[in-house]
């Protein structure tokens, strides 16, 4: 698995990742890390699949033990506020690391 602290940098500067997820390389725009059961986790917008944008962008779930070949690129990206609700309950408790809340950023 990859150490955790590249995604603690790509969180922290709003830098996008590229990783193996399910056979397929994919471009995220991390924005928590959470543990869940004793795993870690990271909700990420999914920027690119495959090297094509996905059809609708959206807030999915990725268990850092099935992430590969992770590196962090020189790509930012502005927290999506509105996919992503950092006072969503199943982060209470178990966050690790989160982009600025919205009323920070402003």
């Amino acid at each position: 698995m990859t150490a955790p602290t590249m995604f603690f940098e790509a969180i922290a500067l709003q830098k996008c990742l590229m990783a193996t997820y399910n056979k397929m390389v994919v471009k995220l725009a991390p924005h928590i890390l959470y543990t869940r059961h004793d795993e870690m986790f990271i909700d990420a917008v999914t920027i690119e699949r495959d090297g094509r944008p996905p059809r609708e962008l959206k807030l999915g779930t990725f268990k850092l033990a099935g992430l590969n070949d992770v590196t962090l690129v020189e790509e930012s990206f502005d927290a999506m506020h509105g996919l992503y609700d950092q006072g969503d309950a199943k982060y209470k408790g178990v966050t690790l690391f989160a982009v600025e809340p919205e009323s920070a950023a402003a």
